[in-house]
C-alpha cells in the first residue's frame, strides 16, 4: 500500500520536469529532476520500494522524452542501484552520498544518451557534449539536490514511520 505513493509523486515530478524544469537551461543542459528524485528516495533508509520507484520513473519518462525508453530505464536503475550500495555503508553522511549518486547517474545517463544519439546518427562531438550538455545537467541536477533530499526524506518519514520502541 505504501509503494502507491510513486503514483501522485512520479506523476507531479514528469509534469514538473516537462513543464518547468526543463525550461531552466544551462547553455544546452537541464536538470533530471526525476534522477534527483529517485536517488534521493533510494537513499532513505528505511525505504524498500525504491525498485519500482525507478521502474515507474523511467516509464513515465519514457513515455515523455524521445530519447528509447532502455536508455532512461537503465539509467535510472543503474542509479538506484548505486544509491543503494552507498546507502549507510560506504558513507554515513547522507548528503555526500546524494552528490556522488547524481554525479555517477547523471554522467551514467549522458554518456548513454550519447551513445545511443551517436548510433542514430546525429552529429555531436564528444567535446560539445561534455561542455554544453553533460556538465551543466550536472551542475543543475547538484543544485537541486538538497532541496529534492529534504522534500524526499519528510515524504519518507511519513509514509514510513519510525517505529516506537516500548
Amino acid at each position: 500500500m505504501r509503494t502507491l505513493i510513486a503514483f501522485p509523486v512520479l506523476i507531479l515530478a514528469v509534469i514538473l520536469q516537462s513543464a518547468v524544469i526543463s525550461r531552466i537551461t544551462l547553455l544546452a543542459g537541464c536538470a533530471d529532476l526525476m534522477l534527483v528524485i529517485l536517488a534521493a528516495w533510494a537513499l532513505q533508509t528505511d525505504i524498500d520500494a525504491s525498485w519500482q520507484w525507478a521502474f515507474l520513473g523511467g516509464i513515465l519518462v519514457s513515455f515523455v522524452s524521445r530519447m528509447p525508453w532502455l536508455v532512461v530505464l537503465g539509467g535510472y536503475l543503474g542509479t538506484v542501484t548505486l544509491a543503494h550500495l552507498l546507502r549507510g555503508r560506504l558513507w554515513q553522511a547522507p548528503v555526500l552520498a546524494m552528490f556522488g549518486v547524481i554525479f555517477v547517474g547523471t554522467m551514467f545517463m549522458n554518456v548513454g544518451a550519447y551513445v545511443v544519439l551517436q548510433f542514430l546518427s546525429y552529429s555531436l562531438t564528444l567535446n560539445d557534449a561534455l561542455g554544453l550538455i553533460v556538465l551543466p545537467s550536472l551542475l543543475l541536477n547538484l543544485l537541486f539536490a538538497l532541496p529534492v533530499y529534504a522534500i524526499m526524506r519528510d515524504l519518507a518519514h511519513w509514509v514510513y514511520p519510525a517505529q516506537e520502541v516500548e
